[in-house]
């Protein structure tokens, strides 16, 4: 049994043919196949059942094929902390966080960093909804502060860091801003709501919170978002740690909505699995599983 081979057996499972798993491995197909055959023979059972069109995991392959996933996450660990421990310090360390997130709670960890390692360039950047996911897949940061939406969790490791919550609001002044009553949906149609849009590249937009069929503005950050809703122009939903001194001065009111409530959403760290972490990026990723970011 050779790693070799247990890497053959996740790429037919994970491409569901022989030959995408020999395209995945940069490998003749027939090599792929012999790997397999030399393995079963040495196990004394079939992995796959072979009697339809693409590869089937037989009854004891699904059995083995469940701890050989777990080697390989062992495996993949193993070759981060060879990394890590071989790596010089990195020229750059890109980081890409949701907007929705304030950044005090971790400007002390990136404080410390950037005194520990001078000569590491630390890029940090905010983004909308999909923003930060679409960087970390395109390469363009090494780690993420966001959501779980749409996040490809067999690719990255996570580590839970907090809690956002996103709260509609409207000026006191707004006509619909009458805390005295819960307001329906439909009626809340009638009015105007701000939505920020996305930057991952597909005009996404604050789906989750977005009333269909409504009248809406489209806005590119929050704090244009809040400067419109405190001018009594819309009502929106907008994260508490950004408008904390406009509901303790009445500036801005909570609406309470049928079918609308507040959205807590959870915040982790994302990491892509198949890039090695050097000396900053560990100091980062194991100070970020310490810190608890919550809204206030």
């Amino acid at each position: 049994m050779t790693l070799d081979q247990l890497i053959a057996l996740d790429a037919i499972v994970a491409s569901g043919t022989f030959r995408g798993a020999a395209d995945r491995m940069n490998k003749a197909q027939s090599a792929v196949s012999h790997q397999i055959k030399k393995l079963e023979n040495e196990l004394g059972f079939d992995l796959f059942s072979r009697d339809a069109y693409r590869p089937r995991l037989s009854p004891e392959g699904e059995v083995y094929y469940r701890e050989v996933t777990r080697v390989l996450e062992q495996v993949n660990g193993l070759k981060t902390v060879a990394a890590g421990l071989r790596s010089e310090q990195e020229p750059l360390v890109s980081i890409a966080i949701t907007a929705t997130m304030s950044l005090d709670p971790i400007l002390n960890l990136l404080g410390e960093v950037g005194r520990a390692f001078p000569a590491t360039h630390i890029k940090l950047v905010t983004e909308m909804m999909g923003g930060p996911l679409a960087r970390l897949m395109n390469g363009e940061a090494h780690l993420i502060i966001a959501g779980l939406d749409g996040v490809p969790i067999d690719e990255v490791e996570t580590r839970p860091v907090g809690t956002i919550t996103i709260r509609p609001v409207a000026s006191p002044a707004f006509s619909a801003a009458d805390p005295s009553r819960v307001k329906s949906r439909r009626e809340m149609q009638a009015y105007t709501q701000v939505v920020v849009s996305g930057t991952g590249g597909n005009d996404y937009e604050q789906s989750r919170d977005l009333l269909l069929g409504g009248q809406r503005w489209t806005v590119s950050d929050f704090q244009a978002k809040k400067s419109i809703i405190k001018a009594g122009l819309g009502w929106g939903g907008i994260p508490e740690h950004l408008m904390l001194d406009e509901l303790r001065s009445g500036e801005l009111v909570p609406l309470v909505i049928d079918g609308h409530p507040p959205r807590h959403t959870e915040i982790f760290a994302i990491r892509r699995r198949d890039h090695p972490m050097g000396q900053v990026m560990s100091r980062i990723w194991n100070a970020l599983g310490r810190e608890a970011i919550q809204d206030s």
